[in-house]
């Protein structure tokens, strides 16, 4: 019904935010609530999920991220609950690469994911979900030393869209986990 709301972020919490529109506040479900600045008009890609007790609204940085969700929730047994609670864990481009090189044991570790289910992700949604702004980079995630400086800054309290950030900003793409950890906390000064 909604393809994107157009509001100023008013608030931000764990797992949502609040986008207020014409006097109206949409409370948000989002992956990455912190990547949504406060008090600026932003345009918010969304789904809205009705079920006969409850309306929900899940909400995107941009079309790509609303794509893939929108396929995690066509898997049997994956509901958009669990598909906000997976991408919240892990990046787009993550995401994307452990389906296409059916890497189970990196799905498993995703909230509400067991061994069927990651299975079931892999066999319905490899090879359909390569999009334009994300294959360029992910051979870049073949190197498994920004994973590893990924989880180390995260167990630090690094927020994930932060580690994005400062990793997006690293071109050496051939570095050691200790390196890329080096550069990374550099580049978030802390």
């Amino acid at each position: 019904m909604f393809s994107y709301i157009l509001g100023n972020v008013i608030e931000i919490g764990i797992d949502r935010i609040v986008l207020e529109c014409n006097g109206i506040g949409y409370d948000i479900v989002v992956a990455h609530p912190d990547g949504f600045p406060k008090n600026q008009q932003i345009k918010v890609n969304v789904y809205m999920h009705v079920k006969e007790d409850d309306i929900s609204l899940y909400g995107f940085e941009n079309k790509e991220e609303k794509s893939i969700f929108l396929r995690l929730i066509s898997v049997n047994g994956i509901g958009p609950r669990t598909a906000i609670n997976m991408m919240s864990q892990t990046t787009t481009k993550s995401l994307i690469q452990a389906i296409e090189t059916s890497n189970t044991t990196y799905l498993k570790k995703l909230p509400g994911i067991g061994p069927k289910a990651a299975q079931q992700i892999i066999l319905d949604l490899k090879g359909k979900l390569v999009f334009e702004n994300y294959d360029n980079n992910i051979n870049t995630l073949d190197n498994n030393s920004f994973e590893d400086a990924k989880d180390g800054l995260k167990s630090l309290g690094f927020k994930v869209s932060e580690i994005d950030n400062a990793f997006a900003k690293i071109t050496n793409k051939n570095l050691s986990s200790e390196e890329v950890l080096k550069l990374a906390l550099k580049l978030l000064k802390r």
